[in-house]
């Protein structure tokens, strides 16, 4: 039904540029944002742990009665979209936040040199690399695996000197050289995306992929008649596997307000 919820998990903090994006867009909608805070980042996991939590996440999604699931972690759509998907069948929709990246760069860079960031697990797989090559539009993709920085985003290092010069050692890296526009292939990422448009004195595109995700969920749901029209004020409520003070922090930052968090750990 519309008024049932849209679930929402990433290992962290991330998912929240994702869910300010969506609340932004479709204030009427109920939110339900797990963030699985005992195994972050997902970026060094094996593809088999990664996909082990995920589906212990959506059965907790889905006894929440949500009627959408999104992986709101790049991490974890290159491990675990399809089982996902599988394993939810037709009890909600399941949207990653790769594909409306995807359909983005097809969409504005036919012919184009774009760059990467990431994760090791979202650059090592490929997945970004092997959609853009079946578009068949002559794009070249530079990608380069960015670890550090999920995990000084999480312990609240961005936006100062220590992002900065960590951003700076990355974006210099040859393998970036002479991009055109820049994927950003974390959705901690866009917490220092005016940094790294620093870097490039905004001279090219940085793709951030909260808000191309905010309008494909709201494309999807209008094609499914799943859009929330009611008029009874929206909720959001938010879930932990390990309760983390900077976690806490960040729920106030991106909604300007307290959040209460439950402590939901997926294995007793």
């Amino acid at each position: 039904m519309a008024n049932q919820p849209i679930g929402i998990y990433d290992s962290g903090i991330g998912g929240l540029t994702v869910t300010q994006a969506i609340t932004s867009l479709l204030p009427s909608e109920n939110i339900i944002y797990f963030g699985d805070t005992a195994h972050l980042p997902y970026g060094d996991k094996s593809t088999a742990a990664i996909q082990s939590y995920s589906i212990k996440i959506c059965d907790v999604l889905l006894k929440q009665n949500c009627k959408a699931i999104l992986i709101a972690c790049n991490s974890a759509s290159a491990a675990s979209y399809e089982l996902v998907k599988e394993y939810v069948g037709s009890k909600a929709l399941v949207i990653n936040v790769i594909d409306p990246v995807i359909d983005h760069i097809k969409a504005r860079y036919t012919q184009k040199t774009i760059g990467l960031i990431g994760t090791k697990k979202t650059v090592f797989s490929n997945v970004y690399k092997i959609k853009i090559e079946e578009l068949h539009e002559n794009i070249n993709l530079k990608s380069l695996a960015t670890p550090l920085l999920a995990h000084i985003i999480e312990e609240g290092f961005f936006n100062n000197s220590i992002s900065e010069n960590i951003i700076e050692t990355y974006l210099s890296s040859p393998e970036l050289a002479d991009i055109e526009a820049l994927i950003l292939g974390c959705t901690h990422y866009p917490l220092i995306k005016k940094q790294i448009s620093n870097f490039y004195e905004n001279k090219i595109e940085i793709i951030d992929s909260s808000e191309i995700v905010a309008q494909y969920l709201a494309a999807i749901l209008s094609k499914n008649i799943l859009l929330n029209h009611s008029n009874s004020e929206s909720y959001k409520k938010f879930f932990v596997s390990d309760y983390t003070q900077s976690f806490e922090a960040s729920t106030k930052i991106f909604f300007n307000e307290k959040i209460n968090l439950s402590h939901y750990p997926l294995w007793d």
